[in-house]
């Protein structure tokens, strides 16, 4: 960091240290005061006395409301908060969490630096309080608004260069600040001071409408296309215009009369008045333009600590390519121990993967010699149609005779379908109707498949594998849920229910109960893997294909049970890890405390036992793709490479590139702030990619979420494993991570 840049700060950062901090509850000094609990924006816990003023409504802002307070004996701040008649709103919330953690972006960017002082300053926020709210510090000069034809040539110009090195500061954290405009910005004679990020966006998201003319942009004001930081220099451009000539734009494209304003001709030729962004200069650019000294050209600011880890992350790609291809170390002493790799360089084609390869060889099965040619009356007679049960892992043949259906008390009625000759009616029954498997044996626990499972294209199985109370259960209903509300369409992805009744009953009873903000219970131990859900999907009009999700309960995945045998066959894994057990991060100790629960340096005994249990590959690798979702990342927002992904959607269509990138910034965050055992599912498995997922997007208090199940990214592990099995479209075989 560079010390010239930083100055005497005359509010310091709150923290327990300050003279005003009550580190205990007391009786309040006054009976104007009240005590007031928040964090700071590094997450400390804090508490003050607190006088309030009055409430002010914010024109803008849905459901907040303003009011001056005063921490202490006399720290003067000002709060935004989010009123108990706005909590119906699930938006306005959003608004308030994406705006709070832009400003703490902001803040531990450059609120130690003299040029962060043209950003608002964040004292402290609650997001969980009843009442959320926000708190900064008091504005420093007045609105530009008032400032209208008192302004020198000398002072506009510092104005707009100061404005252009603010978007430009915001730019390089990925931020657009939305909300420029001459009543948001402040002036005080030497400085600028931008308003509170309460529009901010982060670059490259769809734009939302926001604004009026002339100070948003066209495509802003319409929301087409994406963020851009350039969508704030066009604001730049027009309080450039409004405090030159007096009066504002129309808004629409360069000023009617801007030839007549010399000091704006280098602006206007540069396309800075241009109505698309694609246009205009990059901010960058304009301060050079402006003769504006850029902060960020000397390298100002900490080094990352996660740049060594993604460093790591790309060497351990690199390994695990080469022992998947055989040509890492020991590949020689492998290959001579194993007659099946003589012949591994040879051009000969590699047979598709089977169930007993995954079982018994990993991935694929090895090149085999041609069978010797017969003729053509011995040639046998193809083998019947046979799909493996998840369950016991034995083929099972379609046979009518094995037809069921389940009565509400669960008891299996025979279905005979001989004497219906409507095959309308024929193909509604078999939707629901379910097959039973032939080999339970005895002591074994009767179990049937639904009939799509065997009458459809290849099934693919999905387990969900940590340890209990890591959010497993939360997390397939918020999964299953976005899929209900048709998030897998912008994908080419089109799904049914595996089994009608069954599915209603998994919506009704897990996925409604999480909509309406319950905390679901605990997944019971099981004496028999049965799977949650399934689902029918299809793209473009292929043959659909089953996918069935397996929700066991952490304590029959930790013991090397029976109940654990169905994994030996399991197509795809999402391990599920919980920052409070995972992460050394200080701030998550009240979380812990209050929970119960303890950080484990060995990781999670799931992870290991399962790992341990499932097929392994040539060069030890498990050949089942996987997919590491960091669970309740929601604890862990304001962590910049956190906040990077789970403050923004997912992208409409598969992104490869950004794909890798998630995956790269979350092993580089595990890496930092968790032991290594945390990562053994990246390390273990050939194909594993890497997620920040939120399935609830808070804390539950009691058996409730006090502001509402709010799901975060939570179909970002689940495309990668279609991606992975071939089910996406636009993606190959094999696509989860970049190889």
């Amino acid at each position: 960091m560079n010390q010239p840049n930083r100055q005497a700060d005359p509010y310091p950062p709150i923290d327990p240290d300050h003279p005003d901090h009550l580190s205990e509850p007391t009786p309040p000094p006054h009976p104007y005061y009240q005590e007031l609990e928040f964090r700071t924006h590094e997450e400390v816990p804090v508490r003050f006395a607190v006088r309030y003023g009055e409430d002010h409504r914010q024109p803008g802002r849905p459901g907040v409301v303003a009011r001056r307070a005063v921490l202490g004996a006399g720290w003067p701040v000002l709060q935004y908060r989010l009123t108990a008649s706005a909590h119906g709103d699930p938006h306005a919330y959003g608004l308030l969490e994406r705006e709070v953690s832009a400003a703490i972006a902001l803040e531990r960017r450059y609120g130690q630096l003299k040029f962060g002082a043209v950003f608002a300053r964040i004292v402290g926020f609650d997001l969980t309080a009843a009442e959320p709210f926000v708190l900064y510090r008091p504005p420093a000069g007045r609105p530009l608004t008032e400032w209208a034809g008192r302004l020198g040539a000398d002072d506009q110009e510092r104005i707009t260069g100061q404005l252009s090195m603010a978007v430009r500061l915001m730019a390089e954290i990925d931020l657009v600040h939305r909300a420029v405009a001459p009543d948001t910005v402040r002036w005080d004679g030497a400085r600028v001071r931008l308003c509170e990020p309460y529009a901010a966006l982060r670059a490259g998201e769809a734009r939302e409408p926001f604004g009026a003319a002339p100070w948003a942009s066209p495509e802003q004001r319409a929301g087409a296309g994406a963020v851009d930081p350039r969508d704030d220099l066009w604001s730049v451009a027009a309080l450039a215009y409004y405090l030159l000539s007096g009066r504002p734009d129309r808004g629409e494209g360069p000023p009617a009369d801007l030839a007549d304003y010399r000091r704006l001709a280098a602006l206007g030729q540069s396309g800075l008045y241009s109505p698309r962004a694609a246009e205009r200069p990059h901010p960058a650019e304009l301060m050079r333009l402006l003769h504006v000294p850029d902060p960020l050209a000397t390298g100002v600011g900490a080094a990352d600590p996660l740049s060594r880890w993604r460093t790591e992350y790309d060497l351990q790609l690199a390994r695990k390519r080469a022992l998947r291809d055989g040509t890492g170390p020991g590949a020689e002493e492998r290959r001579a121990a194993d007659p099946a790799d003589v012949d591994r360089d040879s051009p000969a084609p590699r047979a598709p993967r089977t169930f007993l390869g995954r079982i018994f060889g990993g991935g694929d099965e090895p090149p085999r010699a041609a069978a010797p040619s017969l003729p053509p009356d011995a040639v046998p007679d193809p083998p019947s149609r046979s799909r493996m049960c998840p369950h016991c892992l034995l083929p099972v043949a379609y046979d009518e005779r094995l037809l069921v259906t389940i009565d509400a008390k669960g008891n299996r009625i025979p279905l005979d379908l001989s004497g219906e000759r409507r095959p309308g009616h024929v193909a509604d029954a078999l939707r629901k109707a379910y097959h039973l498997c032939p080999h339970t044996a005895d002591g074994d626990e009767e179990h049937e498949l639904p009939v799509p499972y065997l009458t459809t294209g290849e099934p693919l199985s999905v387990a969900l594998v940590g340890s209990s109370s890591v959010g497993k259960t939360h997390l397939l209903a918020a999964m299953l849920g976005e899929v209900e509300l048709g998030g897998l369409e912008p994908y080419g992805l089109k799904c049914r229910p595996l089994n009608p009744e069954a599915h209603r009953a998994y919506l009704r009873e897990r996925v409604q109960s999480l909509k309406e903000g319950r905390q679901l219970g605990r997944t019971g131990q099981q004496t028999f893997a049965r799977f949650a859900d399934g689902l029918l999907v299809s793209a473009g009009g292929a043959t659909p294909r089953p996918v069935v999700f397996f929700d066991l309960a952490g304590e029959d995945l930790a013991q090397d049970g029976e109940v654990g045998r169905f994994l030996m066959g399991v197509d795809a894994f999402v391990f599920v890890l919980d920052p409070l057990r995972a992460l050394r991060l200080p701030s998550l100790d009240p979380v812990r405390e209050q929970s119960g629960l303890r950080r484990r340096d060995l990781g999670d005994e799931a992870f290991t036992t399962v790992l341990n249990r499932i097929p392994r590959q040539r060069g030890g690798l498990v050949a089942a793709p996987a997919a590491l979702a960091v669970n309740k990342s929601d604890l862990v927002r304001f962590e910049p490479s956190v906040d990077r992904w789970l403050g923004r959607a997912l992208p409409g269509r598969h992104d490869p590139a950004a794909l890798r990138d998630e995956s790269r910034d979350a092993y580089a965050f595990l890496a930092h702030h968790a032991g290594a055992a945390w990562l053994k599912p990246f390390d273990d498995c050939a194909d594993c990619t890497l997620h920040f997922v939120a399935a609830t997007g808070g804390q539950a208090r009691g058996d409730r979420f006090p502001h509402g199940a709010r799901p975060r990214r939570v179909l970002a592990p689940l495309l990668s494993l279609f991606a992975m099995c071939g089910l996406l479209p636009g993606a190959e075989s094999g696509e989860g991570i970049a190889r």
